[in-house]
């Protein structure tokens, strides 16, 4: 193994946009107390179509942070930021004032880095899908008034570049789509560029699938989403492990983390919240959403055996569990397969069960969300299991916040298409 390869990575900085909380402390208060994001859907008429419930940021203070964030901005950046913001979709303007908070929190607008030796990688794809369906209908009524910017803003990409112009950034900038791991298939290529390609620094974005009116009618339609008991409880309607799930509940979500090269940490004396040990993926050879106990443990195999960490290494595991029928049953199945006795020591806990599923962003999120309760000792419960399904005979933390000393951390992510990608991070101790 070569020096370059052996670089150690970490995570130095971390923002948080969810509709339980857009700053560390308060999203990590709100999940310790089992605070649901899911209310009915305040950015369209629901009458139409099946879904009525989300965690819904449509009526978020763009502005009001525009202005925060602008405060605080460099003055050569706050022309810039403003213009960007101003004038972008909803989720890219939501991606480049988390990625402005992630910056400001690893301290990189203090730190005398080189442009070029800084990326950015946005997880997800089809993130416009509501600004592409609203220029539709209007393009059905009149042609001419369409979004005049729609060829551009309407790309993946334009969210990535937005972020590297709103922040100075000249290192390489591009969008990795996953489906639902989109952001974990981030963090991996992020850890790449550092050992492999000389970066040093890179924000990894979960960017906010802004749903259309199709999409959620979709999901409801293929049966993946719930949408017919829990109406009028919204809080109640995402329950992972319970035996009432229906299905996942669509959310939007962002969260950016700032991935960086240990000693260039260290030298810059940047405050470092975990070490990432690996990210590995692997497919299940299907392109339905069919969740694959097999491919799974594959997944989650690889992944500790080219981090060199033995299963009963593991303390935690931040599941996946959308509340889909299936697909708990399934990772708690493949987690028993692998961990065998250990399985019933570690802990494990559903975030989802609070927010929602923000879908591509869902890595990023709950990640940020799992390295405060790692190095903060409690992890936050699964709320909603009223009725655990009898398949789930491990700790799921169960309606109750657990005090819980956790060293090594894994992150599942299982995404449509049978793409199947699993992050390890530790805890890091200097």
């Amino acid at each position: 193994m070569t020096e370059q390869k052996a670089r150690r990575v970490v995570i130095s900085g971390m923002s948080i946009n969810v509709p339980i909380g857009d700053d560390l402390d308060t999203y990590y208060e709100n999940l310790i107390a089992g605070r649901s994001a899911i209310t009915r859907w305040k950015f369209l008429d629901t009458s139409g179509i099946y879904s009525k419930v989300g965690g819904d940021l449509s009526d978020y203070d763009i502005k009001g942070k525009l202005a925060s964030t602008l405060e605080r901005m460099p003055e050569r950046l706050r022309k810039p930021t403003n213009k960007l913001v101003r004038k972008a979709p909803f989720s890219t303007k939501l991606t480049i004032l988390a990625a402005a908070d992630a910056w400001f929190d690893a301290k990189l607008d203090t730190s005398d880095i080189a442009p070029e030796r800084i990326g950015v990688i946005v997880g997800g794809h089809n993130l416009g899908n509501n600004l592409v369906y609203s220029n539709n209908v209007q393009f059905q009524e009149e042609p001419e008034y369409i979004d005049s910017m729609l060829a551009l803003i309407g790309l993946d990409t334009d969210q990535a570049a937005s972020v590297g112009e709103a922040l100075g950034l000249r290192g390489p900038v591009y969008t990795m789509g996953g489906a639902c791991a989109s952001a974990n298939v981030a963090m991996r290529n992020a850890m790449d560029e550092i050992r492999y390609h000389d970066e040093d620094v890179m924000l990894v974005a979960g960017a906010v699938l802004d749903f259309s009116p199709v999409d959620l009618q979709a999901m409801a339609i293929m049966g993946a989403i719930s949408y017919q008991s829990f109406n009028d409880r919204p809080e109640a309607a995402s329950r992972p492990y319970d035996s009432r799930r229906e299905g996942f509940i669509p959310s939007h979500g962002a969260a950016v983390l700032v991935v960086e090269e240990l000693e260039h940490a260290r030298r810059r004396g940047a405050h470092i919240y975990a070490e990432l040990l690996g990210v590995a993926t692997a497919s299940d050879g299907s392109h339905l959403p069919a969740p694959s106990v097999e491919g799974q443990v594959r997944t989650m195999r690889r992944l500790l055996e080219k981090t060199g960490v033995a299963p009963e290494e593991v303390d935690y595991i931040n599941a996946h569990a959308t509340s889909t029928p299936v697909g708990d049953v399934s990772e708690v199945k493949s987690i028993k397969e692998l961990f065998g006795k250990h399985a019933y020591e570690l802990k494990v806990n559903a975030t989802k069960s609070m927010l929602g599923h923000t879908c591509w962003s869902a890595p990023a999120t709950e990640t940020v969300g799992a390295i405060l309760q790692m190095n903060r000792g409690t992890l936050h419960p699964t709320i909603n299991v009223d009725d655990i399904d009898p398949d789930v005979d491990i700790d799921v933390c169960a309606n109750r916040a657990v005090e819980h000393e956790v060293n090594i951390m894994m992150k599942n992510s299982f995404g449509f298409g049978g793409i199947n990608c699993c992050a390890l991070y530790r805890r890091y101790n200097g």
